[in-house]
């Protein structure tokens, strides 16, 4: 079995990890309702919850009330 040649140190696999970095998300913009979200997550949009510009889970009638009594 292979064995490696000497010991990597601590500070030199972290020196070498430091550039392993977290890209910038990319935000879509729903064509149905122009929310910007996540890619592949669903969002929710005036109490309702959207995926790929469909409803999944409609808005409650309460929500949709409360909504339009506090704007």
């Amino acid at each position: 079995m292979a064995h490696p040649k000497s010991r990597v140190s601590a500070q030199r696999r972290r020196k070498r990890r430091t550039h392993y970095k977290i890209g910038t998300p990319q935000i879509a913009t729903c064509k149905t309702t122009g929310e910007a979200h996540l890619y592949h997550r669903a969002y929710v949009h005036e109490g309702a919850l959207y995926y790929k510009g469909q409803v999944v889970i409609p808005a409650r009638e309460e929500a949709v009330a409360e909504e339009a009594d506090g704007e």
